[in-house]
């Protein structure tokens, strides 16, 4: 070693004499090292049972994990379906609603899936020829079996509900009307479906249907939360429905219907006025202005330069006005229009009585009322008139809403007619009337104010589904909803299988620490380097 320094004295690398150097040399250290009596032995890490427990504790995990992996990865999911047949007094409309199939009467939402409108009338049209009722569904039911997945057919129950058209029928003549129901039900018992019957709704079934379908569709009754009333208009009749915190059903008790919905009472104030929906009212008004038999009318309802040749007899063909026909009518009248909006307003009013009332409050024709709560949502004959007027925004001003209605109706007929080629006269006549009608009927009729207007939402479809009864309707024959909210656990399943896993985790930490006495230990034993 001294040879080696004195060969290497050139390079300055310790500032001590060879002699000095010659005692620093052995130099102590103190490592962490286990003794040697501990190194000849096994380490108990490798001992067999240790490494056994250690890859089970492992498993453990990994097993833990991919249960709660595995378990909330989604599947597919499976869906059972529901068909409605709306028979309304002018059309007839198929819709198909889907929801998951292990949640019914449960927390499964309820959707539409499709819909189909029936080419031709409603079937109270057909009391003349029965048969043509049931083979007017033929194309729509056709639909459905492509729609509903073959394996689902049987378990899918099918309903038809009548509504206003079919009940005037059933006024008039009840053997007409039994056969009409008879031909559809012989129609529809053709296809695979489970056919649940056909029956004439009453207009306060029409109405709190409409009702439940609203607030379930704007999740209103499972969260609790305020609901919205229903404002549903149709050709033959129209429904209003609400709960009002004024109404207990003790006044007009005829007007009550009460639900337990989700665990939540409400108790439901709803009316339907027959022969009120937008066509018949316009058989009520034109019956009044021809009461004395004219040849020819002049309609401020009409637009200018609208001229039309009708029969008195189509006219008073409806127990709506049938009793109005005047005596020595001709057969026919020149129906021309003149487009003045307060006029046709003047007009409409008559077709109430706003007068007599025994009540504490009334609507129209003496009907009880209590007083409007909340917000509505209009639908059906509301909604596609309103909206062909551009009028469904209710933030315009009421009195806007009139000057813009005011303009359309003395918009000249040919200008009317240019500006919407693709539409059916028939109907493009009527919007100046209906339009008028739906505004007078709100406020006139129920008391809607300039200011409470602005509560209405003309609402075609909620969340991809068509307002309207049908939803309300199945939702009730199939107790889709449960009288009572129903009970969930403290924990979501996933947030269960997460602080399982933790658990697990710690406990195995907790384990290993057990062991501890087993762990090599270090000795503090003196090595010389």
């Amino acid at each position: 070693m001294q040879d080696w320094l004195t060969h290497h004295s050139s390079f300055p690398i310790f500032p001590f004499p060879p002699a000095t150097l010659s005692l620093l040399l052995p130099i102590r250290l103190s490592v962490c090292l286990p003794p040697l009596s501990e190194m000849k032995e096994k380490n108990p890490w490798h001992t067999p049972v240790t490494i056994i427990i250690t890859v089970i504790g492992v498993i453990a995990i990994v097993a833990l994990v991919t249960v709660a992996v595995l378990q909330n990865r989604p599947l597919p999911q499976k869906y059972k379906y529901g068909i409605v047949l709306d028979a309304g007094s002018s059309h007839t409309a198929l819709y198909i609603y889907e929801w998951p199939a292990e949640k019914d009467n449960n927390t499964g939402r309820v959707q539409q899936k499709h819909s189909c409108k029936v080419d031709g009338p409603g079937i109270s049209s057909y009391a003349s020829a029965p048969l043509k009722a049931g083979e007017s569904l033929r194309e729509c039911m056709q639909k459905a079996e492509k729609w509903v997945p073959s394996k689902r057919h049987h378990e899918t129950p099918l309903y038809l509900g009548a509504t206003a058209g079919m009940r005037l029928l059933n006024m008039v003549d009840s053997v007409a009307s039994d056969d009409v129901f008879q031909a559809v039900e012989g129609a529809l018992q053709k296809f695979p479906f489970s056919y649940q019957g056909a029956r004439l709704l009453s207009g306060q079934e029409e109405g709190a249907f409409g009702w439940v379908t609203v607030n379930y569709l704007d999740d209103r009754l499972k969260q609790g939360l305020e609901t919205t009333g229903a404002l549903d208009l149709g050709g033959a009749s129209t429904q209003i429905s609400f709960v009002s915190d004024n109404y207990d059903g003790s006044e007009s008790p005829s007007n009550s219907v009460t639900f337990r919905l989700y665990g939540n009472d409400y108790n439901l104030y709803t009316h339907s006025f027959l022969c009120y929906g937008k066509d018949q009212a316009q058989r009520l008004k034109l019956a009044r202005q021809t009461q004395s038999g004219p040849n020819a009318v002049a309609d401020p309802c009409s637009h200018p330069g609208y001229n039309a040749t009708k029969k008195y007899s189509v006219l008073y063909d409806s127990p709506c006005v049938s009793d109005r026909k005047p005596q020595r009518a001709p057969a026919t009248f020149h129906h021309t229009g003149t487009g003045n909006f307060q006029q046709c307003q003047e007009v409409v009013k008559n077709v109430f009585n706003f007068t007599d009332c025994k009540y504490s409050h009334c609507s129209f024709n003496g009907v009880f009322q209590p007083i409007l709560q909340g917000g509505f949502g209009a639908f059906s004959a509301y909604y596609f008139v309103m909206d062909f007027l551009n009028l469904t925004d209710t933030t315009i001003p009421l009195e806007a809403v009139k000057e813009q209605l005011k303009a359309y109706c003395a918009t000249p007929w040919d200008q009317i007619v240019q500006q919407h080629p693709k539409a059916k006269q028939k109907y493009l006549a009527e919007y100046c009337f209906s339009g008028t009608y739906i505004l007078t009927l709100l406020t006139e009729g129920y008391n809607f104010t300039s200011v409470t207007y602005s509560n209405i939402k003309f609402i075609e479809k909620i969340k991809g589904s068509d307002a309207g009864w049908t939803l309300g309707y199945m939702l009730n024959l199939t107790n889709m909803i449960p009288a009572e909210a129903a009970d969930s656990p403290p924990l979501p399943h996933a947030g269960y299988v997460s602080i399982v896993s933790i658990i697990a985790v710690l406990i195995f930490i907790l384990f290993l620490f057990s062991l501890r006495p087993l762990w090599p230990r270090c000795s503090k034993q003196q090595q010389i380097v």
